[in-house]
């Protein structure tokens, strides 16, 4: 089944044959990979910076509404922690314990989870060193969701060599590989994922990496797909969360927005689904509902992409002490994530480009692209270098963040306004046009400054 894209893609994609024989030799790790196959979804719109970063992707599906999945995963966690007592050296449910941990620590946005699940990890690592897979395999969804790609990677080449049937940890695998930079790799890790189990985790990967080559059209095919194979309403709420961002970031707030309420109708209250319609809300003029939506995804689960999402929204409405008490709720959040060991990326960036101070962007964003060389880590570090004035060093990143072909607005705002302030009109005007025809309302703060620019140089020209 040939789902991912080559290093350079081919002008067609032959059918998929399935690949059957192996789902025996994996039952044993069935709920290993159930677990990961969604909470490890770093491809999610925050994770990776295709929407308004991201990340750290919105990290996962989620089973049901926001408050009875939590109680859920806490009766699996009081379960598991019980079965410890009673047997004692049992490393098996030590690593269950510890992805379950990694688990929450990505579904409500609390990095207090972070340590227990190292700890819980760990710890099943000293009892079984050896071909002990679900340490091996949670460990590098740990790492990935600290943002320590090299670990995560180390981790999931560990896991995948003591079980190569294991889509799960292909899955780790291509995400650590696309976190730094090294493509190639990531998509033949994702394509050896499909081919291990074409369900709605890998396929919403691979729908991923089209993306990133600027294939939409070969993305939206294949997250429909993703939501063929969901098999609960968890992952149908995924795979709808995914659909509505690709038609935001095609400029199709509309389709966004009913991919959205389809969901929503799915898993009331999803709060990743809450975000997406948003965002659709305010592209399509109505943003009193989309404070709404915000808010609500907020109460449920206070992920810093949406709070810095509702801050830029009310800044835009010019209703700035709301803005300010937003943009300090992030800086909340920020210190806790750093307590807990997680490494700023792309989002920490562009908001202390934005909303901060420019040198110190430009250190995060410096640590940024040696720690994490992907796409979304060169646009903020081109961003926070622009806003620094160092516009030559800007544009070089900026290239880079683009170089695959990747139809990111964004990106081409961010491209477009390093060349208009070198003096290059010709090639802002180019990149602003783009970046508008892409996606016109691609940021309520940013949209209409392209706007204002591309009017100001065609008065200059």
């Amino acid at each position: 089944m040939t789902a991912a894209p080559p290093h350079r893609p081919t002008d067609s994609a032959p059918p998929a044959p399935q690949a059957p024989g192996r789902r025996a030799r994996r039952r044993h790790l069935r709920r290993t990979g159930a677990v990961l196959a969604l909470g490890t979804a770093l491809f999610a719109a925050g994770a990776l910076g295709l929407a308004p970063d991201r990340a750290d992707p919105p990290t996962g599906g989620r089973r049901a509404p926001a408050a009875s999945s939590e109680d859920t995963a806490q009766r699996r966690i009081e379960a598991l922690r019980q079965q410890i007592r009673r047997t004692g050296k049992n490393p098996r449910a030590w690593a269950e314990l510890g992805l379950e941990y990694v688990q929450q620590a990505k579904t409500t946005a609390d990095p207090a989870y972070y340590p227990k699940a190292g700890k819980s990890l760990r710890r099943s690592l000293d009892l079984q060193p050896r071909d002990n897979f679900t340490a091996e395999v949670g460990l590098g969804a740990l790492a990935a969701g600290r943002h320590e790609f090299r670990d995560a990677l180390r981790w999931a080449r560990r896991a995948t060599r003591t079980n190569p049937a294991n889509a799960a940890a292909r899955g780790v695998l291509g995400d650590a590989y696309t976190q730094l930079g090294r493509y190639r790799e990531s998509f033949q890790a994702v394509q050896k994922m499909v081919d291990l189990q074409p369900g709605t985790p890998s396929l919403a990967r691979a729908s991923y990496t089209w993306e990133l080559r600027g294939e939409t059209d070969r993305a939206r095919a294949l997250m429909r797909r993703a939501l063929k194979a969901a098999s609960d309403p968890g992952d149908t709420a995924f795979a709808r969360y995914h659909l509505a961002g690709l038609a935001l970031r095609s400029g199709a707030p509309s389709t966004a927005l009913r991919e959205a309420n389809a969901g929503l109708r799915s898993v009331p209250d999803n709060p990743d689904l809450l975000e997406v319609r948003a965002r659709a809300r305010t592209a399509l003029g109505r943003p009193a509902a989309a404070v709404d939506d915000f808010e609500q995804a907020i109460a449920h689960v206070p992920q810093p992409a949406y709070v810095i999402a509702l801050g830029e929204l009310q800044q835009a409405r010019g209703h700035l002490g709301k803005a300010r008490r937003q943009y300090a709720l992030y800086r909340a959040q920020e210190r806790l994530l750093q307590q807990a060991g997680v490494r700023d990326d792309a989002e920490a960036v562009l908001f202390e480009a934005d909303h901060g101070d420019a040198d110190r962007a430009v250190g995060l964003g410096r640590r940024a692209v040696h720690s994490r060389p992907f796409l979304a880590s060169h646009d903020a570090y081109a961003w926070a270098l622009h806003r620094a004035g160092r516009d030559r060093e800007a544009l070089s990143h900026a290239e880079q963040a683009l170089r695959l072909g990747t139809r990111s607005a964004l990106y081409l705002y961010h491209r477009g306004m390093i060349h208009h302030a070198l003096g290059d009109h010709a090639a802002a005007r180019t990149d602003l046009r783009a970046a508008l025809r892409t996606d016109p309302h691609f940021h309520p703060l940013h949209a209409p400054a392209a706007r204002r620019t591309l009017t100001r140089i065609g008065a200059e020209a």
